[in-house]
């Protein structure tokens, strides 16, 4: 039996086919092939699959899409969907949710936060080995905290949130309005002699210390790991956020944190390959 694992964000899709013996990968652009398209393309060329784990960058909820706000949507009900068309199971969660699980398993720690950083900024939490989901499985959206308001718009509608400044997407909507896809190199903005380029580099820094303070704050975890492309390509950000996080967080949540960096190579894959022994995951 095959199993297909996939991790969707707000720029690429990336899977990973695997059988007894073999794996294979691929990687697309998530702007250009539909998820539900993907999965219905695999399945008909693999009539063996009999799971597939989404790790998805946006809101779910007991197996629907409930909203993506880097995203387009083209099927909600997905798990549902699959199963009545395939008779295959099929589990999806959020991207973050499913990294925290792969960090967890990493750091081996039972209280921690990730903190991811790319097309978007998110955040997951767990307490005592568990995900804190929240009712409806949207539990520590800190993309999407009012910060301040801005002339462009969140993915979500509202014109405030803190991704706005400390994402990929928000930069991106900064400086290249009309081409919200070009690759996003922050150290060379903040070195930049456009004065309006290093700016958007220290606001996001700024806002990025704003984000993990109150995840800090709210949270009380022990550690904290940051992942995502955005702190791949740019690990300085490290060591910034532990300089001026003191400034941002209450300091009896700061007593033995720790802020380390990612080890994985793909935490949300890692996660989305943990679902199908989660029986309780989406419930």
């Amino acid at each position: 039996m095959r199993k297909l694992f996939i991790d969707i964000g707000g720029t690429h899709l990336r899977s990973e086919l695997i059988d007894e013996t073999e794996s294979f990968s691929e990687i697309c652009s998530s702007k250009e092939v539909p998820l539900m398209a993907y999965v219905e393309e695999k399945l008909a060329r693999y009539d063996d699959i009999g799971f597939v784990g989404i790790a998805y960058a946006g809101q779910v909820h007991e197996g629907v899409i409930l909203s993506a706000p880097n995203i387009a949507v083209d099927e909600p009900q997905i798990k549902k969907t699959v199963a009545e068309r395939y008779g295959v199971r099929l589990e999806i969660d959020n991207d973050l949710n499913c990294a925290l699980l792969a960090e967890a398993n990493e750091w081996n720690v039972q209280n921690m936060a990730a903190l991811y950083v790319g097309t978007g900024i998110g955040a997951a939490v767990m307490e005592k080995g568990k995900v804190i989901r929240g009712s409806r499985n949207l539990a520590f959206e800190i993309g999407h905290i009012p910060y301040r308001q801005t002339p462009f718009t969140c993915g979500c509608g509202r014109n405030n949130c803190i991704e706005l400044f400390a994402s990929g997407s928000g930069i991106a909507k900064q400086l290249y309005p009309y081409n919200e896809n070009r690759r996003i190199d922050l150290s060379m903005l903040s070195r930049s002699q456009i004065e309006n380029e290093r700016r958007v580099a220290e606001e996001f820094e700024t806002a990025l210390v704003h984000a993990a303070g109150t995840l800090v704050t709210l949270a009380n975890p022990e550690l904290i790991v940051l992942g995502g492309g955005i702190i791949e390509h740019n690990p300085y950000l490290l060591e910034r956020l532990r300089e001026k996080i003191a400034s941002y967080a209450l300091g009896a949540s700061l007593e033995r944190l720790r802020i380390e960096r990612s080890r994985l190579e793909n935490a949300p894959l890692s996660g989305a390959k943990l679902l199908e022994k989660e029986e309780t995951w989406n419930h």
